[in-house]
C-alpha cells in the first residue's frame, strides 16, 4: 500500500473518531470537565491556604496551579485514547477493518489524532478558564508557542502510550484502569505543590518524574521565568521516548492480535 493511500486511510480514521464523539460524549466530557472542576475546587477552596504557603495569596496560587491542570488535562485525554481503541476492540469493528484494503497503521494513528485533537481543544477550555478566575501569564506569544508546543508533544506522546495499553488491555474496564497512573503524576511532582514542600522518597520521586520536569517547562514559559535547560532537555526526551516506545508497542500488540 503506498504512503499516499495510508495517509488517506489515517485521515479517514482520525474523521470517523471525531464523529464518534457526538454518540460518546462522556469521554471528551471527562477530559474537559474534570480539569476544569479541579482547577475551579483548588483556586476558590484550598487557593487561599496554599496560596500563603507559596508566600502569596490565592492570586499567586493560581499562576502555579494552572501548568498542572494542563498536565492533568492531557493525562485525562490519555485515557480516553486507551478506552477508545479498547471499544472497537470489544465491538468488533477493528475486525472488519483487518477485512478491508486499509492501513493498519491507519487504525491505530485516527485514534492518537483523534483523541489528541480532543485533548487540545480541552486544553484550551481549561486555560479560558484560567483566564476567567485571574490567571494572568506573562509569557510572550513566542513562550506561548513554545509552550503549546510542549504540551502537545506530551500529549501525543501520552496517546500512543495510552493507545497501546487499550490495545493490550482485555477489556474496556481494564483499559480504562491500565492509564490511570498518569493523572496522579501531576499530584505526585509539583503541579499543585512544590516539590521541596514533600519529604523523604516522594520529594525525590517528585522530583525525576517527568511530569515534574514538563510542569517546570511550561510554568517557566508561560509565566516568563529563567528556562532550566535540564527540564526542557528532560521534558523532550521523555516525550520522544514515551512516544516511540507507545508506537512500537501498539503496532507490536495490534499485528500479533491481528493474525489470531
Amino acid at each position: 500500500m503506498s504512503a499516499s493511500h495510508a495517509m488517506a486511510d489515517a485521515v479517514t480514521m482520525v474523521r470517523r473518531n471525531l464523529v464518534h464523539v457526538r454518540y460518546y460524549p462522556t469521554v471528551p466530557l471527562f477530559v474537559a470537565g474534570i480539569p476544569v472542576l479541579f482547577l475551579l475546587l483548588f483556586v476558590y477552596v484550598l487557593g487561599g491556604t496554599l496560596g500563603a504557603g507559596l508566600g502569596g495569596g490565592r492570586a499567586d496560587y493560581v499562576e502555579y496551579i494552572v501548568p498542572g491542570v494542563l498536565m492533568f488535562a492531557i493525562a485525562g485525554g490519555a485515557q480516553g485514547a486507551a478506552i477508545s481503541v479498547a471499544t472497537d476492540l470489544a465491538e468488533g469493528i477493528v475486525a472488519r477493518f483487518r477485512s478491508m484494503a486499509i492501513s493498519r497503521g491507519a487504525v491505530l494513528t485516527g485514534h492518537v489524532v483523534g483523541n489528541l485533537l480532543q485533548s487540545l481543544a480541552a486544553l484550551v477550555l481549561v486555560v479560558a478558564v484560567a483566564l476567567a478566575v485571574g490567571f494572568r501569564p506573562q509569557g510572550s506569544p513566542l513562550r506561548w508557542l513554545a509552550a503549546f508546543g510542549v504540551l502537545a508533544l506530551l500529549a501525543l506522546a501520552l496517546m500512543w502510550l495510552a493507545v497501546a495499553m487499550g490495545t493490550a488491555a482485555r477489556n474496556v474496564e481494564s483499559a480504562s484502569n491500565l492509564p490511570a497512573f498518569l493523572m496522579l503524576l501531576p499530584f505526585l511532582g509539583s503541579g499543585f505543590v512544590p516539590a521541596e514542600s514533600m519529604s523523604g522518597p516522594l520529594r525525590w520521586f517528585a522530583e525525576v518524574q517527568p511530569f515534574t520536569h514538563a510542569i517546570e517547562t511550561i510554568r517557566a514559559l508561560l509565566l516568563d521565568l529563567p528556562l532550566g535547560g535540564v527540564a526542557l532537555a528532560a521534558t523532550l526526551a521523555w516525550s520522544v521516548a514515551l512516544a516511540v516506545g507507545g508506537y512500537v508497542w501498539a503496532r507490536r500488540i495490534y499485528e500479533r492480535r491481528s493474525v489470531r
